[in-house]
């Protein structure tokens, strides 16, 4: 009994360890909508962002509106070429794993049940709005971009410019 209660202490101060770290982002991190220097609306359309690029500068907090027009849900996420394509990959397996999971009960909303909470992502449902505030921190090429399966291979996808 001695030996089973000091395992269940020594693993329950070991599980801080074992967690995975924080998410670090080279580009900035969230914020507070009380801190940003202005607001950005983004119109999400079904495989479109209006507007399609943006510029930011260096130490810029700015909260971005996003209002989804599409039919679907959309998302809004942050980050580089190899950080969409890995989120993509996760998105895809959630998608895998749901519509396994739904067999015989109909069709899903394209997106539905997707839902994750890193920092830097936001979903949106159709005729709804979100917003995220980010702090830019460095000139790095980045991207926003919509990860639902399909929607940056058909075009859902811009480009941030960070200005020193």
């Amino acid at each position: 009994m001695k030996h089973l209660i000091f395992a269940s202490v020594l693993a329950l101060f070991s599980l801080p360890a074992l967690a995975s770290p924080a998410h670090s982002y080279a580009f900035g991190a969230p914020a507070l909508a009380s801190q940003a220097d202005r607001s950005v609306e983004i119109v999400m359309g079904d495989m479109y962002y209006a507007p399609r690029s943006l510029q930011v500068k260096a130490g810029e907090t700015v909260r971005f509106v996003l209002i989804n027009k599409g039919a679907v849900m959309h998302e809004f996420s942050l980050g580089d070429a190899v950080m969409h394509a890995r989120h993509q990959q996760e998105m895809l397996a959630m998608q895998g794993q749901m519509d396994h999971a739904a067999m015989g009960h109909g069709a899903m909303q394209h997106g539905a049940g997707m839902k994750h909470d890193d920092p830097n992502t936001v979903m949106v449902e159709p005729g709804q709005r979100g917003e995220l505030t980010w702090t830019f921190s460095q000139a790095t090429p980045i991207e926003f971009a919509c990860n639902v399966p399909g929607h940056y291979q058909a075009g859902m996808v811009g480009k941030l410019t960070i200005d020193q």
